[in-house]
C-alpha cells in the first residue's frame, strides 16, 4: 500500500481466490476515542467474497493477518483470526490492528518510501452455498442436510466407505418392495446416488422409510443410538436372503463378563456379543488408557460381596475382557454425560487422544489369529455444546492416509492433521483449533481385513433391476419435475359423459364437488380442433359423433351444459373458450349405438333448445337420468309426452305430471301441456331439466309424494358429521339429516346409529375458532338443526361432539358433573372419579355418590370426607353440609375422597388434626400426596415421626434423610433434631393475620423429591424407532 501518510479511506486489495472465493485485504485509517485525545491507528481486515449478492453461502476460515517489517532483520506483527464468513459478516479482523504510532515508528520498519507491505495466509475450508464441486475436488459427493441431521449424514457416509457392508447392501432382494417404506430400498437409493451422483444426495425418503414424523428430524438423537437401531434393522431384513451374517460378520465382537470369588472356587461368567465399545473420556489421556480402565477388574467387598449360592456371601473379582475384536471397529467416546449438579447432559470437551494406527493385542484374553492392529477410517467430530452443534466427519476413504472432511453437501480433501490431531479436543493455544470440536466416535479397521472391508465395489456389483429400478425412478422424477415446471402451460379439463349423471340424486346434472370427472391435460394453446381430436382418441369415437357442451354457472346458481358453436370456434384456443385457467367443466354428447346412425343429429342453436330429463319415483323417493333431447321451441309440450313414457318405461297414454327444475328448492309444476316450450317453461334456454312423474290419485301415503316434495326435502338435507369428544383426533361417523330436524330426532338418528338409548347421549357444539368441543347442547333446546350449524361456512364439514352417559341426559342436566380423586388409607392408590350430584346438592350428597365407587377398609371407619388440595397441602376438611355451588376446582386446586383413619374418628381436647405436605427445600416446591395426621399436646414429636413413619411406609435408612419443619405464611421453623421436641398445639394453630384470614399453618416433611418427573423437553428424549 503506497502513500500510506495520506491514507483517509478504505483501500481493497486485489482478489486472490481460495477454495472458489476471491479474497481481499482491507484497510482502513480509524481513530479510537481515548479518553480527550484521539488515537488514530490502522484498521486490518480480511474480506470474503466481498461482491457477492448471494445470501445464502458461508465459508470457515482461520487466518494470520501480518504486518511485514520492511527493515533488515525486523519483526513482523501478526495477529490471528477465526470466523464464518458470510453474506452480512463478509469481512473479519481488526479495527485496531496497530497503532499509527508504531506503524509509523521507523524502528520497526515498517513503512519504507510511505509504503507498507500486508500478507494474510488463509486456511479455509470448503465453502456452503457456492459453486463447490464436491466430485471434482476430491471424487466424492455429500448429503444434504434436511434438518438436524447432520449426525446420520457423518454416520451414512461411514457406512457407505465400508465397502463390504454397501456391497451387501446393494444384494439384499427388494424387488417386491413398497419404495416409499423399504429401509434397505431407501439405503440402496442413497449408497447408489452416493457412488454415481454428480451433485449431493438427499435423505428425506431414507427417514421417510423409517416411518420418522416431522418433529423426528429434527430431534437430535445420539448417532450411537443411530448406528444400532440402523444395523439391527437391515441384519433383521437381511436374514433369509444371500447376505444373510454380513453385519455381525463385520462389526460383532466378543467379551466375556465374569464373576471370581477370591476365596472359594466359584466363577460366573457370561459372553457377550457387542458391536460397538462405549470409552470413558473424562479423566483418560488417551484411547489405550480407555481401554485399560474398561477392563479394571472392580473388587465386591464389604457391604458389596457377592452372593455366590449354596457359599454365600464372597469377596469377589468383577469385571470383563475381549475374546475377540471385529474386523470393522466402531468406537463411541462418551462425551456426552449427565451431571447430577446441574441435572442436564453436558459435553465433555477434554483432551482425548487417539493414534492412527491401534495395537489392542493386550486387552484379549487369547490372541486370535490375526494380531488385533487396527488403521483408523473414520472420524466423527462434533462442534457445539450439549445442545444441537455441527457435525462433520473424517474419512480416510482408501485406508492409505489421505482424508477428506464431509461437512453434509461439502465434501474437500484435508491433512492427517486436520482429520486426526484438530480433534483431540481440550484447550489450545492455538486459535485455529476450537475448544468445543472433538472426535464422539471412531471407526477402526483390522489390518488383515483391510482388502475384504474396503473392497472396490464397481457397477457390475449391484443387480441389474435394482439399477433399473433406480434409473426408473429417476426417471419418472424428471417427468413429474418437467411437469411442474412447465404445468403453467396447460389447463385441465374436466370431461363429463351420460355415465356421470345417471344414479345422481341431486340438484343439477351432477355434483361438481364431488364427480369423477375425466381429466385431460390440455396446451393453452391448442384449438378446439385439436381438443376434439385428442378427445376422440381418448373416447374412441369419430369426431363427428361427439359433441362438447361446456357447463357454465347460470345467474340463479345453478349449473348446465350450454351451447358452443363448433363451426365458428373451431380455431378458437382452449384458454379463450375457457374464458380463464381452468379447469374447464365439459358435457361431451356422443352418439349411442343403438341409434344406427354415422353421426349426431345437427343441432339449431337458434331453433332448437337442449333438454334433459329426470323421472321421480315417489315409492322410492330416488330420482332416475333418462338422457336428453333436442326439441323446436315452437313445438307444443304434450309433444314430449310419447317420449317421456318411452324413456320412464310407462305405457304408451299415461297420465305424466311434469316439473321444471328451475333451481334447488324451487321446482315449478309445469301446468299448460299445449303450450310450445318456449312459452311453457320459463326463462327457456340449453340445458333446461324437466321431471316427470306418473299421475296418481293418492299420493299422500308416500313419504315424498311429488318431485316438488323430494327436492324441498333435498335442499334441507345436510350431512353432519359426529366425534366422541373423549376420543382425540376421532374420525367420528356421518349422517344425511334434514337442517329441520329438532334436538329429538337428531338424538334419535345418532342412538339409531350407535344402537344406544338416545337419553344415554350428550351433544356438543363446535368451538368456533378451533376444531374441537364446545359447549354442551340442553335436551331442552328448541331450535333446529340449521341453527346449530348456522357458524359453518357453506362447503365447511359441518360436525358436532357427542358423548355417551351413565345416567339419562334429562336426569344429568339436573346435576354437575364433580371430579375428584380417591386416595385409599395408604396414600399409595389414586383414581379419579367423576360423580353427578344434583347442582342443589351439599357435599354429603357427593359423598354418598362417592361411597359405591370406592373400596373401603373392612375394618375401618366407614366415614367419608372431602378435603380441598391445593399445590400438593391440604387446604381443609369441608363440611358435610356445605352446598356444592360454593365447591370449584382450579388451575391448581383439586378435591379428594377419603375414608377417615379409624384413628381420626374421634378427636379430644387435647389433640389435634394436622395437615401435612412433601416439599425439598424450597416450601413452596411441594410434591406427592398430603395427608392429615392427628397430633396430641406434650407429645414427643419422635412418636409424631413414627406414625409419619407408618403411614408413609419408608425404611428407615431414607426416613433419616427427612427433616421436618412447621411452616406458616411460607416462613419454616425447623423442628431440632438435637434435643426432644414436644407437641404444643398453639404452635399448629391458626394465627390471625391482620386484616386477613387466620393463616393455618402445616406440618413439612423435607426430603428429596423420588417420584419421577417428566421432562420438559421429554420430545427431544424419545428413542430412535426406525417402523418399518
Amino acid at each position: 500500500m503506497e502513500n500510506i501518510s495520506r491514507l483517509k479511506e478504505s483501500h481493497l486489495s486485489p482478489p486472490c481466490m481460495v477454495r472458489n472465493l476471491p479474497w481481499k485485504i482491507m484497510i482502513m485509517p480509524r481513530n479510537n476515542p481515548n479518553h480527550d485525545r484521539q488515537q488514530k491507528s490502522l484498521g486490518f481486515f480480511l474480506q470474503c467474497n466481498g461482491e457477492s449478492e448471494s445470501t445464502s453461502w458461508s465459508c470457515s476460515a482461520n487466518a494470520e493477518l501480518k504486518m511485514i517489517s520492511q527493515k533488515p532483520g525486523g519483526d513482523n506483527f501478526a495477529r490471528k483470526i477465526q470466523h464464518l464468513f458470510f453474506m452480512k459478516e463478509n469481512d473479519w479482523g481488526f479495527s485496531h490492528f496497530l497503532s499509527w504510532q508504531d506503524l509509523m515508528d521507523p524502528e520497526k520498519g515498517y513503512v519504507k518510501d510511505d509504503s507498507i507491505l500486508l500478507e494474510v495466509h488463509v486456511k479455509a475450508d470448503a465453502p456452503h452455498g457456492v459453486c463447490w464441486d464436491s466430485k471434482k475436488h476430491t471424487g466424492f459427493v455429500g448429503l444434504k442436510n434436511q434438518g438436524a441431521t447432520c449426525y446420520m449424514n457423518s454416520l451414512l457416509q461411514t457406512l457407505y466407505f465400508t465397502n463390504q457392508l454397501r456391497k451387501a447392501v446393494y444384494l439384499m432382494p427388494t424387488e417386491s418392495d413398497d419404495s416409499s417404506k423399504s429401509v434397505p430400498l431407501a439405503l440402496q437409493r442413497v449408497f447408489y446416488e452416493l457412488q454415481f451422483s454428480d451433485k449431493p444426495v438427499g435423505t428425506k425418503k431414507l427417514t421417510k422409510s423409517f416411518g420418522w414424523e416431522t418433529l423426528d428430524s429434527f430431534m437430535q438423537h445420539d448417532v450411537q443410538e443411530l448406528c444400532r437401531v440402523l444395523l439391527d434393522n437391515m441384519e433383521s431384513k437381511m436374514k433369509g436372503t444371500c447376505v444373510e451374517g454380513t453385519i455381525p460378520k463385520l462389526f460383532e465382537g466378543k467379551m466375556l463378563s465374569y464373576i471370581k470369588c477370591k476365596h472359594v472356587e466359584y466363577l460366573s461368567s457370561r459372553t457377550e456379543p457387542f458391536y460397538d465399545i462405549q470409552l470413558n473420556v473424562k479423566g483418560r489421556k488417551t484411547i489405550t488408557d480407555s481401554f485399560k480402565d474398561y477392563i479394571t477388574v472392580e473388587s465386591l467387598e464389604g457391604d458389596n460381596k457377592y452372593d455366590a449360592g449354596q457359599h454365600g456371601m464372597q469377596e469377589a473379582a468383577k469385571g470383563v475382557i475381549f475374546l475377540s475384536f471385529p474386523p470393522v471397529l466402531h468406537l463411541q467416546l462418551m462425551r456426552f454425560q449427565y451431571d447430577p449438579l446441574t441435572d442436564t447432559n453436558i459435553k465433555i470437551n477434554d483432551r482425548f487422544e487417539f493414534p492412527e494406527k491401534l495395537n489392542l493385542e493386550k486387552f484379549l484374553q487369547d490372541k486370535e489369529k490375526t494380531p488385533a492392529n487396527y488403521v483408523l477410517h473414520a472420524v466423527l467430530v462434533h462442534s457445539g455444546d450439549n445442545h444441537g452443534g455441527h457435525y462433520v466427519v473424517y474419512i480416510n476413504p482408501k485406508g492409505d492416509g489421505k482424508w477428506c472432511k464431509f461437512d453434509d453437501d461439502v465434501v474437500s480433501r484435508c491433512t492427517r492433521q486436520e482429520g486426526i490431531d484438530a480433534n483431540f479436543g481440550g484447550h489450545d493455544d492455538e486459535i485455529s483449533v476450537k475448544h468445543c470440536t472433538n472426535a464422539y466416535m471412531l471407526v477402526y479397521i483390522r489390518e488383515s481385513f483391510i482388502g475384504e472391508v474396503l473392497q472396490s465395489v464397481d457397477e457390475s456389483d449391484i443387480p441389474d433391476t435394482l439399477i433399473e429400478r433406480l434409473l426408473e425412478e429417476k426417471r419418472v422424477e424428471a417427468q413429474k419435475r418437467k411437469e411442474r415446471t412447465e404445468a403453467h402451460l396447460y389447463m385441465n379439463v374436466q370431461v363429463a359423459t351420460d355415465d356421470l349423471f345417471c344414479g345422481h340424486q341431486g340438484s343439477d346434472l351432477l355434483d361438481i364437488e364431488k364427480a369423477n370427472f375425466r381429466n385431460f391435460k390440455v396446451k393453452k394453446t391448442a384449438t378446439l380442433m385439436e381438443f376434439l381430436e385428442m378427445l376422440s382418441e381418448n373416447l374412441k369415437c369419430p369426431i363427428l359423433q361427439l359433441r362438447p357442451w361446456p357447463f357454465a354457472q347460470r345467474t340463479n346458481h345453478t349449473y348446465r351444459p350450454t351451447v358452443l358453436d363448433i363451426d365458428r370456434d373451431i380455431n378458437k384456443t382452449i384458454q379463450e373458450l375457457a374464458e380463464g385457467e381452468g379447469p374447464w367443466t365439459v358435457w361431451v354428447e356422443t352418439l349411442t349405438p343403438e341409434s344406427n346412425k354415422d353421426r349426431l343429429p345437427l343441432f339449431d342453436k337458434e331453433g332448437d333448445v337442449l333438454l334433459f330429463l329426470k323421472r321421480y319415483d315417489p315409492r322410492s323417493g330416488s330420482i332416475s337420468y333418462c338422457g336428453h333431447i333436442y326439441m323446436p321451441i315452437v313445438e307444443p309440450i304434450n309433444s314430449l309426452i310419447p317420449l317421456l313414457c318411452a324413456r320412464g318405461n310407462f305405457p304408451q297414454g299415461t297420465d305424466l305430471i311434469l316439473y321444471e327444475e328451475v333451481k334447488p328448492n324451487l321446482v315449478e309444476r309445469i301446468e299448460d301441456y299445449h303450450l310450445p316450450i318456449e312459452k311453457g317453461l320459463e326463462e327457456l334456454m340449453d340445458g333446461d331439466i324437466i321431471i316427470f312423474q306418473k299421475e296418481e290419485s293418492e299420493h299422500d301415503h308416500y313419504k315424498l309424494p311429488t318431485a316438488k316434495d323430494y327436492f324441498r326435502d333435498l335442499y334441507y338435507r345436510v350431512e353432519v358429521s359426529f366425534c366422541d369428544k373423549n376420543i382425540p383426533n376421532d374420525p367420528g361417523f356421518t349422517l344425511e339429516l334434514s337442517q329441520r330436524m329438532n334436538y329429538d330426532q337428531v338424538a334419535n338418528a345418532v342412538g339409531h346409529y350407535l344402537g344406544v338409548d338416545p337419553y344415554l347421549l350428550q351433544f356438543f357444539k363446535t368451538q368456533g375458532y378451533r376444531d374441537g368441543p364446545g359447549n354442551p347442547i340442553r335436551c331442552t333446546y328448541e331450535g333446529t338443526l340449521k341453527e346449530l350449524l348456522v357458524y359453518f361456512k357453506p362447503r365447511q364439514p359441518k360436525k358436532l361432539y357427542y358423548q355417551l352417559l351413565s345416567i339419562k341426559i334429562n336426569e344429568l342436566e339436573n346435576k354437575r358433573q364433580f371430579k375428584c380423586t380417591w386416595v385409599s388409607c395408604k396414600l399409595k392408590e389414586e383414581k379419579e372419579l367423576v360423580l353427578y350430584p344434583s347442582k342443589t346438592g351439599t357435599v354429603k350428597d357427593l359423598l354418598e355418590d362417592a361411597r359405591p365407587l370406592v373400596e373401603l377398609q373392612p375394618d375401618g371407619t366407614g366415614k367419608l370426607r372431602l378435603m380441598e388440595v391445593i399445590s400438593y397441602k391440604v387446604f381443609s376438611i369441608l363440611r358435610e353440609d356445605v352446598l356444592l355451588e360454593c365447591v370449584n376446582a382450579g388451575a391448581t386446586k383439586t378435591y379428594r375422597v377419603e375414608e377417615v383413619p379409624l384413628e381420626e374418628a374421634s378427636i379430644a381436647q387435647d389433640e389435634m388434626l394436622i395437615p401435612v405436605a412433601h416439599y425439598h427445600k424450597d416450601v413452596f416446591a411441594t410434591f406427592g400426596v398430603p395427608f392429615m395426621l392427628k397430633i396430641k399436646h406434650g407429645e414427643s414429636f419422635s412418636s409424631v415421626k413414627d406414625r409419619v413413619q407408618k403411614k408413609l411406609e419408608v425404611p428407615d435408612k431414607e426416613f433419616e434423610k427427612f427433616k421436618f419443619a412447621v411452616i406458616v405464611m411460607g416462613r419454616q421453623t425447623y423442628i431440632p433434631e438435637d434435643k426432644e421436641y414436644y407437641v404444643d398445639l398453639d404452635d399448629f394453630s391458626p394465627h390471625s393475620i391482620q386484616g386477613g384470614m387466620p393463616a393455618r399453618p402445616w406440618l413439612g416433611l423435607d426430603h428429596v423429591n423420588k417420584t419421577p418427573k417428566r421432562s420438559r423437553n421429554y420430545y427431544l428424549e424419545k428413542a430412535i424407532k426406525i417402523h418399518n
